[in-house]
């Protein structure tokens, strides 16, 4: 099922996948700290306790889901927001409807 809304569509596998990526809390970090601008992996390596084979699942999984992207440097990847991705995702849940008792 497509799941229209102002900021184009995508289906609810697209959301449940970005929305998994963000509900740990290292690959949570790293999307703060993408919201930044774009970093190198080693940039972000520099910030956790982990491996770098550990952040390069964390970062697949976010890429995988479609709300990172990454480009080749020379021998440096650079990670960025998905910003197309990020902007449905925001359009998709701002049309929620709360019923709000005061």
């Amino acid at each position: 099922m497509k799941y229209f809304n102002k900021g184009g569509n995508m289906d609810k596998q697209e959301y449940i996948q970005i929305l998994k990526a963000l509900g740990d809390d290292i690959r949570f970090q790293i999307f703060e700290m993408l919201r930044q601008g774009s970093l190198c992996a080693c940039k972000i390596l520099e910030k956790f306790n982990i491996t770098q084979p550990t952040l390069s699942h964390h970062l697949k999984i976010m890429c995988d889901s479609g709300l990172v992207l990454s480009e080749r440097d020379g021998k440096w990847v650079y990670y960025s927001l998905n910003c197309d991705k990020l902007n449905r995702l925001i359009a998709f849940l701002g049309c929620t409807k709360c019923n709000m008792q005061e």
